[in-house]
């Protein structure tokens, strides 16, 4: 008969006999990279806020988050947002109305009608066209988009949001199908399965069951895309032109608020002015919106998202 010694010497040995130091090197260096990450970010923030909150010294937060008028390098100056902002979220509306329904039908036809050679060729090439320069996009829009919806008949300037919203709606394709896709690969097969076993047809499977139980990982590509739309520089600086201007109509010309820094930041703005420290002020605009929408953002993937054993 076995003794309670005996039995304890005869369990298994989960932990290791000796200390493994090579382990430990790895814990600290994954740990030494969340540290730099977070430290990146931290560093960023204060860059970002202290010279924003030097100029909200001298300008009302009032004034500058409700003008309509934004000449901050003229005389009289005006330190109105309200047009970068109208500009910014106009051309996001444009991509936005193209890029999501667009790359949502690219993920349901990847995902659940094309074959594995279709899907081998058609996905790469998304992804080929994701990494194609944001540059080679913005003079497109000036040079392509822009007479064509001329020729059209739609009348728009030279510069103009509709041009540059409708590429960069096909700029952001690829990130949402790809991303949408993914996450319907993700839904187990067994819910096809049973939807196919009580009689549905391929198109009721799609959009009646993959979607919802994929609709968590859509939300995040959608986010995802509207992200990269606000913070989009290239394109809308080439297409967009570097007007302020507060219109609802996407056929004039405007300015986003990427385009005001990329432009102010490279001129011959005096550092350390007032003008100067605009740049910070509508940067830490920016920041604040898509922080807030990333926030509304992880609350409804919580909400929806689908868990599976």
């Amino acid at each position: 008969m076995s003794t309670p010694a005996a039995t304890a010497r005869a369990e298994p040995q989960l932990r290791a006999r000796r200390r493994r130091y090579s382990e430990d090197v790895v814990k600290g260096v994954l740990g030494l990279c969340a540290l730099v990450s977070v430290a990146t970010t931290v560093g960023i923030v204060i860059a970002l806020f202290i010279p924003a909150f030097e100029f909200f010294q001298d300008i009302s937060v009032v004034d500058f988050l409700t003008g309509t008028e934004w000449a901050p390098l003229f005389e009289p100056a005006h330190f109105g947002v309200l047009p970068l902002i109208s500009g910014t979220l106009l051309v996001t509306a444009v991509a936005g109305a193209l890029a999501l329904p667009l790359g949502l039908g690219g993920a349901i036809y990847l995902s659940e009608y094309a074959g594995p050679r279709t899907r081998g060729v058609l996905k790469p090439a998304l992804e080929l066209l994701a990494g194609i320069p944001t540059i080679v996009f913005g003079y497109f829009a000036l040079t392509f988009m822009t007479p064509l919806l001329r020729d059209i008949g739609i009348q728009v300037e030279v510069f103009n949001t509709l041009s540059a919203g409708i590429v960069m709606g096909v700029y952001l394709i690829p990130t949402v199908a790809s991303l949408s896709e993914d996450a319907m690969g993700a839904v187990p097969r067994d819910l096809r399965d049973g939807a196919y076993a009580l009689g549905s047809t391929k198109m009721q499977v799609a959009t009646r069951v993959v979607v919802p139980a994929a609709v968590s990982g859509i939300i995040a590509s959608f986010v995802l895309g509207i992200s990269r739309a606000i913070g989009e520089t290239m394109i809308v600086l080439v297409a967009m032109g570097q007007q302020p201007n507060l219109t609802l109509d996407p056929r004039a010309a405007a300015e986003t608020m990427t385009a005001f820094i990329a432009a102010t930041g490279a001129g011959d703005v005096p550092t350390g002015t007032l003008e100067y420290k605009t740049i910070f002020a509508v940067g830490a605009t920016l920041f604040l919106m898509t922080f807030v929408m990333n926030i509304i953002a992880i609350r409804l993937v919580r909400k929806y998202r689908e868990v599976y054993e």
